[in-house]
């Protein structure tokens, strides 16, 4: 296409779509209906903590090449923060009970024979049978193609899963595991190393890629809704936004990236994700104490990831449908018992917020898999793209970007 990319939606897979283009030197045209960028992947002032907090907790890893890359194109590398070598901190709040996990950075998995590098309790032979995750057959369930109890099932699998895939292990799909464990564990632990965006989501996804594209002349219209897209003889020929009415000329594509729900209303008889997970995150005005790690899992509480930031400690709970109607002081208190066991902090409840995300990612089961359509439609000039997408990954940050490289890719014959 020679003429102008008109994206509808500035979250992190229409920036990534929006960044490759311009950096290609495409004409992009970025419209998006709220007042500012970045949809989940984004972080705002509150004012209950008088903080910046981001909308949710993110953890990458070094293998997320994708995300790495946009990073790097939007002059943002340095942002993310971790380790130096692959390395998990745990707790087990029924026993009190803390370890490290410490993959080895080559594929080979020596370090499953050393006790002080895996799940105690655990020996070299019960990590084999999460292999058959990367063997799993088209539909299949977790729990139907791998052991879903016992020790290193409730102290490592369940709680990394549930964390990748925002749903309940056991009935969510072993495709998607499979591409995760692949992609991670399976490549060494020079893939797994995690980086959290210490400063700030906002700081490391948003900002820069806003910036960069203003220095190439991208400008995003925010306020713009999309109301309809106009079809005609097998392409997308106007978007309207209101009473204002814009043409795609003959030369022109549109990618649409926004949410699942949005896009089905748009686009007639599209096949998409129509059954979501919630996740929920509570954020507590403290600083962590000396030491505390930058990320702890935290198994047998109701809490899940400890995130520790300069100004603050986050917890992230995934597959948090059965929280949502939960009283929220009452939530915070839990959760706070539970992060000041773990941390040694006064029991006295900080200040808090609790952001909850109902729809927060598609339910990664089988049956929402079969539903993710592709990037390119059934009209030859407009595209699709979202963590929603059939990217082959969960809905993560590096399923998003990749999303956006994709359209990209089609939209601009890259």
């Amino acid at each position: 296409m020679s003429g102008t990319i008109h994206i509808v939606g500035a979250g992190l897979a229409g920036l990534s779509c929006a960044v490759r283009l311009a950096d290609a030197g495409k004409r992009v045209a970025l419209h998006e209906a709220a007042r500012m960028a970045g949809g989940r992947c984004r972080s705002y002032f509150d004012p209950t903590l008088d903080l910046t907090i981001d909308n949710g907790n993110h953890l990458l890893l070094s293998g997320n090449t994708a995300a790495r890359d946009y990073g790097a194109r939007i002059g943002a590398s340095d942002a993310l923060v971790g380790p130096a070598e692959c390395e998990f901190d745990f707790l087990d709040c029924e026993n009190g009970q803390r370890w490290r996990l410490r993959p080895n950075a080559s594929k080979l998995p020596w370090w499953i024979f050393l006790a002080d590098r895996r799940v105690p309790g655990t020996g070299p032979l019960d990590y084999l049978d999460a292999a058959k995750l990367l063997f799993a057959r088209d539909g299949a369930t977790i729990g139907e193609t791998m052991r879903c109890d016992g020790v290193l099932y409730e102290k490592l699998w369940r709680p990394v899963m549930l964390s990748a895939l925002n749903t309940e292990p056991k009935e969510a799909s072993a495709t998607l595991a499979g591409a995760v464990l692949r992609e991670t564990l399976a490549a060494g632990g020079a893939a797994c190393r995690p980086l959290v965006a210490k400063g700030g989501l906002g700081h490391a996804f948003i900002e820069p890629a806003l910036a960069k594209l203003q220095s190439q002349g991208v400008a995003p219209r925010f306020g713009a809704r999309l109301r309809e897209i106009v079809f005609e003889s097998g392409r997308a020929r106007a978007l309207r936004f209101g009473e204002e009415e814009i043409e795609i000329g003959p030369d022109d594509c549109l990618v649409l990236a926004v949410p699942p729900w949005i896009a089905a209303e748009l686009v007639p008889n599209l096949v998409a994700p129509d059954d979501f997970r919630a996740i929920l995150n509570v954020h507590f005005k403290i600083a962590p104490p000396p030491g505390q790690p930058l990320l702890l899992g935290m198994v047998g509480s109701v809490s899940e990831w400890l995130f520790a930031f300069d100004d603050r400690l986050s917890v992230t709970i995934s597959g948090a449908d059965r929280l949502m109607d939960t009283q929220r002081e009452a939530l915070a208190e839990t959760i706070w018992r539970e992060v000041a066991n773990a941390t040694g902090l006064p029991d006295d409840l900080p200040p808090w917020q609790i952001v909850k995300e109902k729809r927060a990612t598609f339910a990664a089961t089988p049956a929402q898999e079969a539903r993710r359509p592709g990037a390119a439609t059934a009209w030859g000039n407009m595209f699709l793209a979202g963590d929603w997408t059939a990217t082959g990954l969960p809905a993560t940050i590096e399923g998003s970007i990749r999303s956006g490289y994709r359209a990209a890719e089609l939209a601009g014959d890259l």
